[in-house]
């Protein structure tokens, strides 16, 4: 008698996202947000991302993950600059895996596309924010991320950005 059969895993691809991909962005965007307690915070549109993506001067990149063909995780990123380094780097602005695909390692896969990335491009880190009660913080660890504990996020947005740009600059503080 022959051995049972084990379920087969999942294949897990990661390609780069096209134009077409904008309505999964945003799902996943706004799924996202819903997992982090933000679900009336999100503006973006699909135009948004189609501008910002693929139009003329496109400022970010994604990667699309996909479970035996089928969309389930994201990774957006765009490029910033150390001036420390004298290299350019990727910020990774949002990782999301959908809940039933996290047990397969799409997001470790979606990780590694990011970091092949840049290093095939000669950048010298990758750099990303996570909630500090995010309970994926143990898989950052694990996959090499390391806190910048001394470094604090600030964020100027709203009336407070308007108010500061609409300064002539001669204001002392």
């Amino acid at each position: 008698m022959p051995p049972p059969m084990l379920p087969s895993l999942p294949t897990v691809t990661i390609r780069p996202a096209v134009e077409e991909d904008c309505t999964t962005i945003l799902r996943f965007v706004r799924e996202l947000a819903e997992f982090e307690r933000e679900a009336d915070a999100v503006k973006a549109t699909e135009e948004d991302f189609r501008r910002d993506g693929w139009g003329p001067q496109p400022v970010f990149e994604a990667l699309i993950a996909e479970l035996d063909g089928a969309p389930v995780g994201f990774a957006l990123a765009f490029r910033n600059f150390s001036t420390w380094e004298g290299r350019p780097g990727l910020y990774v602005e949002d990782l999301y895996v959908t809940p039933d695909a996290r047990r397969y390692g799409v997001g470790r896969k979606l990780l590694a596309a990011v970091a092949k990335s840049a290093v095939e491009r000669g950048y010298r880190r990758v750099d990303l924010s996570v909630l500090d009660w995010n309970p994926a913080r143990g898989f950052y660890d694990r996959v090499g991320f390391r806190q910048m504990r001394e470094w604090l996020p600030y964020r100027l947005t709203g009336e407070a950005l308007s108010n500061l740009a609409a300064e002539d600059g001669t204001r002392e503080d």
